[in-house]
């Protein structure tokens, strides 16, 4: 069953990051196309302000789905509907909050834009794209985070690949009858709407939840510590468009949120199918104790992951250029083509995915207080390092500070856990790391070294993707398989079984 689960977790997950992708590419390029680089990046700018409020409930999920894993195991219905009943007081709280967040956010954010937008005009896509995130708080947070830990992403997955095929439909008819940019905002958040409501609904008839009377003093250790580090995060992977905002023309924010569009939506598939289709995995051989199983799974499934990431942001740093070109052609009021911050983000962004898989093993070991100082370091030198750069660098500057942040944050957390959770050799960490870098290298050499393809459309890119993926392909497996023959077999026996 626990295989099972994890395998539809997987491919639903992948497949709704396929789908994301697609999705996210047709929406921002009709908005630049029919309002302008300046409203996508105002849109980029409210979005990413309205995130902020998520450093609460990641910072509190993570720490209820760890604490929902034994529970859940030992189908100790009573307790479940106790933790639930105390999460979803937690995240009720926290929608009200957001209101009053909202409010100052329309007070301020008019203020430090108005010389590019109507005050009336900031204020009403604040409060339209906001609708549908006060749903997600109030009605579908909580059980969102009892599906993940009961190992049933999947059923995630499938409503939000629904909605977002949904609303893009929408979008794009909406657009091409010439509606106003908050009409197909304000669309776009009713549709929203419905996974909150769907995720209550489904988890109350098929588990039999009923939290009414429900005493809610369910005491939940380590939230604040979960808290203080997720406030970290947000402030850290939010921080380069506020700068941007504050100190760049909103041009300069849409060229990033092109880039930072693309980048995230490749770390998004691999994290959120490689990592979070396995997550709750590890998190039930935590909980039965299960550590020579744990030990075993994990280093197979840490090759795997690592040659998969090597080998799709090696073909990144060589593609993203001229992806941009092409899915930019036609637009004439700001310079897209930007090469060393495309090169900076993409190997700030592969660390980061690196990162992931061994911070899953930190959040459902429940290890929150040991990891927190990392993690506002991590928040701290990037908003340092951005505001130092910024006044010289542009854009370039903000990508230095990501790096330089994403690289500490990532070595902390595989030293963490290989030295807390799986108790082995750092020495192993290291040759890993070594030879990502040889990898990643020698690949780009030689990609330099071979004739190019002249890339005009997506056609042409498609064909020059395929061929450079060959390539890398090819060197990273041959490198893997010289310096990690066991592993190489056991990732094909792994893949086979699965």
């Amino acid at each position: 069953m626990r295989r099972k689960k994890a395998i539809n977790n997987i491919f639903s997950t992948l497949i709704l990051q396929i789908i994301t992708i697609i999705c996210g590419f047709i929406v921002p390029k009709l908005i630049i196309n029919t309002y302008g680089s300046k409203v996508n990046g105002l849109l980029a700018s409210i979005t990413q302000f309205l995130a902020y409020i998520t450093l609460l409930e990641a910072g509190f999920g993570p720490v209820i789905k760890s604490l929902l894993y034994k529970p859940i195991a030992n189908k100790n219905k009573n307790e479940i509907e106790k933790i639930l009943k105390s999460s979803e007081k937690i995240f009720r709280k926290i929608s009200y909050i957001f209101i009053i967040y909202i409010l100052v956010l329309c007070i301020v954010l008019p203020s430090l834009l108005n010389n590019n937008f109507d005050r009336l005009f900031i204020i009403s896509l604040i409060v339209i794209i906001s609708v549908s995130t006060f749903f997600e708080y109030y009605l579908g947070m909580t059980y969102s985070v009892y599906l993940k830990a009961n190992q049933e992403n999947y059923v995630i997955s499938l409503i939000q690949i629904s909605t977002l095929v949904l609303n893009t439909i929408m979008i794009v008819i909406l657009i091409k009858f010439n509606y106003n940019i908050q009409t197909v905002k304000l669309f776009s958040s009713i549709i929203f709407i419905i996974r909150p409501i769907f995720l209550n609904l489904y988890v109350k008839k098929k588990y039999k939840i009923n939290l009414k009377g429900i005493e809610s003093d369910y005491k939940i250790n380590q939230k604040y510590d979960g808290l203080a580090q997720h406030i970290a995060y947000v402030f850290h992977t939010k921080t380069d468009i506020l700068i941007l905002t504050l100190f760049c023309d909103l041009k300069e924010v849409s060229i990033y949120s092109i880039y930072f569009l693309i980048l995230n939506s490749i770390a998004n598939v691999i994290c959120n199918s490689f990592v979070g289709g396995v997550d709750s995995t590890f998190g039930d051989m935590i909980a039965k104790e299960e550590k020579d199983k744990l030990n075993k799974f994990f280093k197979i499934y840490e090759g795997f992951y690592l040659t998969i990431s090597t080998i799709i942001f090696i073909c990144t740093f060589a593609l993203i250029v001229p992806f941009v070109k092409v899915y930019t052609k036609g637009v004439t009021d700001a310079n897209y083509i930007r090469k060393t911050f495309a090169y900076v983000m993409v190997i700030a962004i592969f660390i980061y995915v690196i990162r992931q898989l061994y911070y899953s093993l930190v959040k459902v070991a429940g290890h929150f207080k040991q990891t927190k100082k990392g993690a506002i370091i991590e928040a701290l030198s990037n908003i340092i390092i951005s505001l130092i750069l910024v006044w010289k660098l542009g854009i370039v500057g903000v990508a230095i500070g990501t790096l330089v942040a994403m690289t500490f944050r990532t070595l902390e957390m595989m030293c963490y856990t290989s030295k807390y959770i799986l108790n082995r050799k750092i020495s192993y960490l290291l040759k890993r790391i070594i030879l990502v870098i040889l990898e990643f290298v020698l690949s780009i050499i030689i990609i330099n070294i071979v004739p190019k393809i002249f890339i005009d459309s997506y056609y042409s890119w498609v064909i020059y993707a395929s061929y450079i993926f060959v390539i890398v392909s090819m060197i990273v497996l041959f490198i893997n398989s010289i310096f990690y023959r066991e592993n190489v077999k056991n990732m094909k026996f792994f893949i086979k079984r699965r």
